[in-house]
């Protein structure tokens, strides 16, 4: 708000320094003080401008083209680059706190900043000096002493033992997407919006697509329901979009949601989809019905046809399947499980249930 680069008698971490973002990312901050100090020793505004891009190019100042070497010391930061070896010594924190001390009635918020290879005897060094020069507290901190710090003077440590033998030899996820495009979306993009009512819960689907009208992203929002409800579902539209935009198959996905059971489920609003073991399985269906084949509609998953590999819808709710022993029995989307093994709803087998599909049982021989 000031437009000052630092608060108090706290150094500059360093002249160009990177923090990380709470949500994944890095951004970069210069110094923005530079061009002012250089403009009051006397350098041209061409040779300041000069020296300040050399330091965004390089994150230090050592080496910049018409710099004075005596001026050096005035552009020390707290942490030296990892380009360059010049800091302010941890005594010089401890002495410029010892002489502000006595016009305070409390102990300093500041840091003693110390290079990562501080030793323990350092510590206790810059401890017992404090002491000595009557400084009521202090704080000290070894630069990457921890694995993870909000600001640095560098954007990260490479490990180049580590990082030659990946290089040398990808693993095999590498392998397997070695040459994978996220097909991204159009910035301006066709999309559709359904309404959907499971068990009395309301929720809006919302499907972005490509100009071929293929489905490439997914939004999911439910009406008044708490945080929890609310974060699964933006996670697991977020994860179904990424998978589309890298080329995942619809139908695989949509396979794995229809079928699936936790509450809210119920009765719906739509007459296409009369009832839905969950919320997934209403998406799934959904999707499916609207995207590969209104067979999904149906109360069970569609099969694969083996002689010409089409989807065909199973047998509909209330219908007797082949494989059952007992003449009266049937199998409904309300009390039948599914298949653990393909994933077809199974029907009753004596007293226990089998899949008219694949064979798979519940247990029973």
């Amino acid at each position: 708000m000031m437009d000052c680069d630092t608060t108090g008698i706290e150094p500059d971490l360093a002249l160009v320094k990177y923090k990380k973002l709470v949500g994944g990312g890095m951004i970069k901050i210069v110094n923005n003080t530079v061009p002012l100090a250089l403009n009051r020793l006397g350098y041209q505004p061409e040779e300041a401008h000069a020296i300040v891009d050399f330091i965004d190019r390089n994150g230090t100042i050592e080496g910049a083209p018409g710099l004075k070497t005596e001026h050096l010391p005035i552009f020390d930061c707290s942490l030296a680059p990892s380009a360059a070896s010049r800091s302010i010594s941890w005594t010089g924190h401890v002495r410029m706190m010892a002489a502000a001390q006595p016009f305070l009635s409390g102990a300093i918020s500041k840091t003693i900043n110390m290079p990562e290879s501080s030793t323990v005897e350092d510590i206790m060094q810059a401890y017992t000096e404090s002491w000595k020069l009557g400084l009521k507290a202090v704080a000290i901190y070894r630069d990457n002493s921890k694995r993870a710090q909000p600001l640095s003077a560098s954007q990260g440590k490479k490990d180049e033992k580590s990082a030659a033998p990946a290089a040398a030899a990808p693993s095999a996820q590498q392998e397997l997407f070695a040459g994978t495009r996220r097909r991204r979306l159009p910035e301006t993009r066709n999309s559709v919006t359904h309404k959907f009512n499971v068990g009395g819960h309301d929720g809006y689907i919302t499907v972005g697509m490509y100009e071929d009208g293929a489905p490439g992203e997914i939004f999911i929002k439910m009406s008044k329901e708490g945080s929890t409800l609310s974060g699964f579902m933006d996670g697991f539209a977020m994860s179904v979009s990424i998978g589309l935009q890298y080329g995942v198959p619809l139908k695989s996905l949509v396979d794995k949601f229809i079928n699936t059971r936790f509450d809210p489920s119920g009765f719906t609003s739509n007459p296409d989809i009369r009832y839905a073991k969950s919320v997934l399985d209403y998406i799934g269906r959904w999707l499916g019905g609207k995207f590969i084949s209104r067979d999904y509609l149906s109360s069970v998953a569609p099969v694969e046809n083996g002689e010409n590999g089409t989807a065909t819808a199973a047998a509909p709710q209330g219908a007797k399947l082949e494989g059952v022993s007992s003449p009266g029995s049937v199998a409904t989307a309300e009390e039948a499980p599914t298949c653990s093994n393909c994933g077809s709803l199974m029907t009753r087998n004596g007293s226990c249930y089998k899949c008219g599909n694949c064979g798979e049982t519940s247990g029973c021989s």
